[in-house]
């Protein structure tokens, strides 16, 4: 179980996560939507997570929701130490009622995220869906991942978001498996 504790003057978040777990999970984060989504991605990635936050929720959930995110994103580059014999690269495109949503992503060591969403509502209850955004941003920075998110149809904004962490932690769960073929780093370079 790799441990991540992050503490500033907005928030006070620790992470455990597990890669290669059952898809057990413990959320409290003060955000009730983004417990939810968090559950959903451990439970479909199969990541034993747990998370515990307290923030200036206050104010609003935009410190929480990112510290929160960039928090994981150190876990699971954390997690993966030096990349020896995963596959490296994930895909997957999920459905959710009206939503379709692909994510593709690489464990590159090189950070990039396009997050390609149009939203048709601005809130899900209290949520701001915008930080469903600031929320992957900080993840795939924080892995250093190369992560494409990509929304090809759907209007319901919590489909849309359930799609997201579905197919998010499917492909990253694709991605951080163990290929039995592989002798190395998966890069001609040597490192990742």
């Amino acid at each position: 179980m790799t441990t991540i504790n992050r503490k500033t003057s907005e928030t006070q978040i620790a992470v455990e996560l597990n890669l290669h777990g059952d898809g057990k999970y413990n959320i409290n984060t003060g955000v009730p939507f983004l417990d939810h989504m968090l559950e959903l991605w451990a439970k479909h990635g199969l990541f034993d997570l747990n998370v515990t936050a307290t923030g200036d929720i206050e104010i609003d959930d935009h410190h929480t929701v990112e510290d929160i995110g960039i928090c994981l994103g150190e876990a699971i580059d954390k997690a993966l130490g030096d990349k020896f014999g995963i596959v490296r690269y994930g895909f997957f495109v999920l459905p959710m009622d009206e939503a379709l949503v692909e994510v593709a992503l690489d464990l590159s060591g090189r950070p990039f995220v396009v997050f390609d969403v149009e939203w048709q509502q601005e809130k899900i209850k209290n949520f701001d869906v915008s930080l469903i955004e600031e929320f992957w941003r900080a993840v795939g920075t924080a892995a250093k991942a190369n992560l494409h998110i990509n929304l090809k149809y759907g209007k319901d904004a919590h489909h849309v978001s359930e799609a997201i962490f579905k197919a998010a932690a499917r492909a990253l769960s694709n991605a951080v498996t163990i290929d039995p073929r592989r002798k190395g780093i998966p890069s001609t370079k040597g490192t990742l």
